[in-house]
């Protein structure tokens, strides 16, 4: 990776006045992956108001502070700059680590800088010099969306001219609509949003993204994925929240609304986050050996030994809601077995077949899905790798057939799988926690207020209430 100079905070005054910038956006995300922001005006900002900060109100944020101990500060991050598109007065916004004013110090509980303490373990324990990572983050478009729920109903509706189940519809063609699951890489007219991906491709450019293809997905109902170039862990934690936030407001734009829900549809493909990863020292991939099983290092076995397992803790993390557990399910090419393999996609851990080259050999953890904090998920994927690395852990045999045939034949026996639910994966996490806390990047703290926020606020929300679809089956028993 070229080395990308930080803008000074000297510059960052002189753009503001070369530019006539009129707000500084302050970007954040709470503990659990929304992004917040704060405008700020900038007439009067000098150069100690970057450096030392902007006060907020902790405790108005999912996951931070207590109303007895509220405030916290925005420090903007000069090499997250970028100007904002959305904005009808000219705006800079960056992304922000967050400062506790009683110290000064790092706060315990911001998701960016954990991701940051992660990457500075990786160096202090001369691991490496650098985690790339690059994931690949897949949405639904639709044209129109409508849920709620009461005491005495409760219902979801979506609605999309490109999806299969409007082919019925009076004055649609049935020729440029795809079939259930075969809308994979299909072509206009059939694919519908192609000039709307473009349109996407070209304002995450002008962010600071390096969009490197896209395409229709397999799901037939506006599924979409756009590829970046991958980064640093942190900077790409940065570049998901940043994609995720030019996604919503470019298909706002155009009158409909997009969605990182891993499962929106039933019996259709789900959306998941595959992320690539790799590590650097000295300039060279440490996962790359030649003539060896898909020519990788021993160091790489040692990582995937590590990611597989603690899978099912990750999964508290990397599959965060309950509807993450809809798609991991058999029949969708769900990555739900905690395996490795070279070019199979029904394993969680693929090794890309084309990626053949030193440099461009990686692991490809498959199980993720969109609705995590990409901090939080990276941080724990990479301290997984760590952990398998420091204590040589071997991986299980590949298995380079159809995993699915494979369980099915009972030559899979004792093959482990992740979490059927996001309760059994807090369960695993409260079990295999350890290797987040070494060294204190995740805390005792962050991680129980985590499982105790998903039990109370979702687990419970969701537990409690009737499902619709147990009126079909047990309204007349």
């Amino acid at each position: 990776m070229g080395k990308v100079l930080t803008p000074s905070i000297r510059s960052i005054i002189q753009r503001i006045k070369d530019d006539k910038i009129q707000f500084l956006d302050l970007k954040f995300v709470d503990l659990f992956g929304t992004l917040q922001h704060l405008a700020i005006a900038a007439d009067n900002i000098d150069e100690g108001d970057l450096v030392k900060g902007f006060s907020f109100d902790g405790s108005s944020i999912q996951g931070f502070q207590t109303i007895s101990d509220s405030d916290l500060i925005l420090r903007p991050d000069p090499a997250s700059m970028f100007v904002d598109p959305f904005f009808d007065d000219p705006t800079l916004s960056f992304f922000c680590d967050i400062i506790s004013p009683r110290d000064n110090s790092p706060y315990h509980s911001d998701p960016r800088g954990i991701a940051k303490k992660a990457e500075q373990l990786l160096r202090s324990q001369g691991i490496a010099d650098e985690a790339l990572f690059g994931p690949e983050l897949e949405f639904f478009i639709f044209d129109q969306v409508r849920f709620d729920q009461a005491p005495q109903y409760g219902y979801y509706y979506l609605n999309s001219a490109a999806a299969f189940w409007s082919t019925g519809k009076e004055g649609r063609n049935l020729g440029n609509i795809a079939s259930r699951k075969r809308a994979y890489m299909a072509t206009p007219p059939m694919d519908q949003y192609n000039n709307l991906r473009s349109k996407i491709s070209q304002v995450l450019k002008s962010v600071g993204l390096q969009p490197e293809l896209h395409h229709h997905e397999v799901a037939a109902a506006g599924q979409s994925e756009i590829g970046f170039k991958f980064g640093p862990l942190t900077t790409q934690a940065d570049s998901s929240i940043k994609y995720k936030y030019v996604v919503r407001n470019v298909v706002d734009r155009y009158d409909k609304t997009v969605t990182f829900m891993p499962k929106p549809l039933h019996q259709e493909n789900g959306s998941g986050m595959h992320v690539n990863i790799s590590l650097m020292k000295d300039g060279r991939n440490l996962f790359f050996e030649h003539n060896r099983y898909a020519d990788l290092s021993e160091k790489a076995e040692h990582f995937i030994a590590g990611v597989l397992k603690h899978a099912p803790a990750l999964c508290a993390f990397c599959n965060p809601t309950t509807n993450s557990y809809r798609r991991l399910v058999p029949g969708y090419e769900a990555p739900m077995n905690l395996v490795y393999s070279k070019s199979n996609r029904s394993a969680c851990i693929r090794i890309p077949a084309t990626a053949t080259s030193p440099k461009a050999k990686r692991i490809e953890y498959r199980t993720p899905d969109p609705s995590s904090n990409p901090y939080l998920a990276f941080a724990a994927i990479l301290l997984a790798g760590i952990d398998g690395m420091q204590k040589k852990l071997r991986p299980p045999d590949p298995v380079d057939e159809d995993i699915y045939e494979y369980v099915a034949s009972g030559r899979g026996a004792g093959l482990r799988s992740t979490p059927a639910s996001l309760e059994e994966a807090l369960r695993e996490l409260e079990n295999d926690k350890e290797f987040l806390l070494k060294d204190g990047i995740f805390t005792q703290q962050l991680i129980d207020k985590w499982i105790g926020y998903k039990r109370k606020q979702e687990l419970e929300y969701i537990n409690l209430r009737p499902h619709p679809s147990e009126f079909i089956l047990y309204y007349n028993v």
